[in-house]
């Protein structure tokens, strides 16, 4: 399984990495929303997993999402906002724009893990 993990930090993307590697995905690290996107040209079937910061030089986390809608509108993977932008529009704009969950910075691992599988087990039903 591969996921996305886009951050302008990279210590925060070594971080996160190392969360879902336990989770048994291998990472593949975007320091901004373009750098997302240029991977997923690449094909979208080989994502399993995205996580956006919002906060990213070039293009935010939330352009991001959006732009990935409005590419493939029937797109499947789940997507999740990790961010230290925690008030409550922020979030709903997140989810109104199509991100599976939210979870705002700074978290555990055993937090980021949970909303990981509760996003997964969204995708699923």
């Amino acid at each position: 399984m591969k996921a996305i993990v886009a951050d302008d930090s990279q210590v925060m993307r070594m971080i996160i990495e190392k969360i879902v590697k336990t989770l048994g995905y291998q990472a593949i690290h975007a320091g901004n929303g373009q750098e997302v996107l240029s991977v997923l040209e690449k094909g979208f079937k080989d994502i399993d997993l995205i996580l956006l910061d919002w906060n990213m030089p070039v293009m935010n986390g939330l352009e991001t999402l959006t732009r990935i809608k409005k590419i493939d509108p029937d797109c499947d993977i789940p997507i999740l906002m990790v961010s230290t932008e925690s008030e409550d529009d922020k979030v709903r704009q997140a989810m109104h724009a199509g991100a599976g969950g939210y979870i705002s910075k700074p978290f555990t691992a055993e937090t980021l893990g949970a909303v990981i599988r509760q996003v997964k087990e969204k995708r699923s039903v």
